[in-house]
Parts: C-alpha cells; structure tokens; sequence
C-alpha cells in the first residue's frame, strides 16, 4: 500500500477527510434521516440508540454509499434514505455483537449493554433493524431490498459462524475469511452496491462497486484483528486484547499456532479455551505473534486485499470522488501504523 501512497504524490498520512468533505451535505441530510427514524415514544429506545450512534462513530460505511453515488454522478437524494438504512443496520449488529461478546468498551466509552443492560440492547438493535427495513421499502426498489436484506441475513450467519469457531484453535484460514467475509465484508459491500442502483447502472458496475466494498471490508477487519494485539485501549477506543480474552480465532492467532512450537501450539489451544487469559498470558501472546511474523503477515494481507479494493476503481475515471474512495482504502490500512 506505502507504493500507491507514494504513486499518488501524498506526503501526509491518508485519512477519511477528502470523503467526509466530498459527502458533508449528503451526510447532513442522513443524520437529520437518523435521528428523526430512531425516536420513539419509548424514551429508553433513543436514549440507548443515540449513546451509539452519537458515540464518535466515523458513519464510514453510509459514506461509502454516498460517495460511490458521487462516484457516479448521480445527482438525486435516494441513497439518503438507504444511507441511513445501512447505518441502522451496523449500528444493530454493534449492539447485538456487545452483548454477544460481553464487552466493556465501544468507542472509547461504556457499551450499552454495560450501561442498560443485555435485554435492553438487543431489543433496541431489533428496533434499529425494523427502522432500516423501513427505510428500504420506502426507497421501492426491490433491487436495493434485495441487496441490503441479504447482507443482513449474511451479516447474521457470519456473526453465528464466528461463535461456534469461537475456542477453537484448529479452526482453518479459509473458515476464518468466510466469517470476515460475512460479519464484516458483506455490510460495506452492499453499502458500495446500491448506489449502483440508485444511479441505475449496470450489473458490471455494481459488480465493480460490490468488489471495491468487499476488499475494503475484509483488510479493515484484518486490521483490526492485528491491532487487538498490536495496540492499546485507548488507540483502539476498545479493550485491548479483547479477541485474546474472548477466545476469538482470528488470522493473526492461527498463522502463530500453525508456525509455533508443540509448547506454543498448546498456550495457544489454552488460550482460546479460556484457560490463560491474564494480562502476562496476553504479553506472552503477543510475543509469540510478534516471533512468529503473524501480525507483519496479517497487515500484509491487508495491504492485497485493499489493493484490490483501489483496483476495483480502475475502470473509473480520475475524480475528486475517485481520490476519496482510494485515500478511504488507505485509511484503513493506515490505522496500524
């Protein structure tokens, strides 16, 4: 990725700015979509539900949706509404994914879960789904339906199939890409796809933008799986070491196991199983990562995968728009670093 950091002629580290001041009118009017969808007479719903989404969140994938539509001049207001739809949606599966995992921290501050409790979050994420549902039928496409509903139940299997992997050391690479691929791939695809729709293009052009959103998806979760070990709290805006204590075999965990001694491969089997999850297990942890160059190889990975995000936008034009979605690749690469 530095090679097309340095192709481009950028001396200063990439960010998601050129895209937020690209999609800052556009965003306004999905906020306003926003936070009109998510009251409710029910005081708790917008309480909890603006504690997250008013949490310091980037609203990166509804951007992706507003920025592939100026991607392709496309001049309505639809994707407001679907914009909002996909921000509902993630914002759901965070609520639903917290009490899953029990964690403590979202953002640099307390999760709802901790904060209203387990049974609260989970029906205010079912209130966050219906309003997206919502928002997707009053759009009237049925294409877009299609393609944000699939994600949706995607997002969900994936979420399912990463619980029963959770503890198990022997889980495969490729398992573990079909999970990424859908908790967290699927939502930026769909994201990206349906301006293709609401600009009414081809399929090959929504196909081009479902690439460029899928790449992206999965090197920004191996991103974050390599800095659950290779950063701090603070830097994260999560518990560090939070996939280490939760037993989650992500990619950095199995390239370690796969290339350690008997001895390593045995910490690493307690380890997922919940038998070694102190602070000194966690800095032995990211020692045997760091031996083993699982965390340099992860990162690595996601520089491939996020090429071929930028190389999903060849067949486009150079654009301000254009600029924006590639510096966006290279921002969530970046935050490794």
């Amino acid at each position: 990725m530095s090679a097309t950091v340095h192709s481009l002629g950028r001396t200063a580290a990439p960010s998601l700015a050129p895209m937020t001041t690209l999609v800052a009118a556009d965003l306004n009017h999905v906020n306003q979509v926003i936070l009109s969808r998510m009251q409710s007479e029910i005081a708790l719903i917008p309480e909890l539900a603006g504690h997250l989404i008013a949490g310091g969140g980037k609203r990166m994938r509804p951007m992706l949706t507003l920025a592939c539509a100026r991607l392709l001049d496309y001049a309505g207001t639809r994707h407001h509404k679907l914009a909002a739809a996909v921000e509902f949606i993630h914002t759901a599966t965070l609520l639903h994914d917290d009490v899953v995992d029990g964690s403590g921290l979202r953002r640099g501050r307390r999760t709802a879960n901790i904060i209203w409790g387990n049974s609260a979050s989970v029906l205010v994420g079912d209130f966050l789904f219906s309003r997206a549902f919502e928002l997707m039928v009053e759009d009237g496409s049925i294409r877009a339906l299609r393609i944000l509903a699939n994600a949706s139940a995607v997002i969900a299997e994936g979420e399912v199939n990463q619980l029963t992997a959770q503890g198990q050391i022997e889980t495969p690479e490729e398992r573990y890409l079909e999970i990424i691929h859908a908790k967290t791939a699927a939502l930026f695809a769909a994201a990206c796809r349906i301006a293709a729709v609401v600009a009414e293009r081809d399929d090959s052009v929504e196909e081009t933008l479902d690439a460029y959103g899928r790449n992206l998806g999965i090197a920004f979760q191996l991103i974050d799986d390599a800095i659950d070990y290779a950063s701090d709290g603070a830097t994260m805006g999560k518990d560090a070491g939070d996939d280490f204590r939760d037993g989650k075999v992500t990619l950095p965990v199995i390239l370690a196991h796969a290339r350690g001694s008997d001895a390593d491969r045995q910490f690493w089997r307690d380890a997922m199983e919940g038998r070694r999850v102190s602070d000194e297990d966690l800095a032995h942890a990211k020692r045997l990562l760091s031996a083993t160059g699982a965390i340099d190889d992860t990162l690595g990975r996601a520089r491939t995968y996020g090429q071929r995000a930028i190389d999903a936008l060849g067949r486009f034009p150079s654009s301000v728009a254009k600029a924006a979605l590639v510096e966006a690749v290279e921002f969530a690469i970046a935050r490794a670093y």
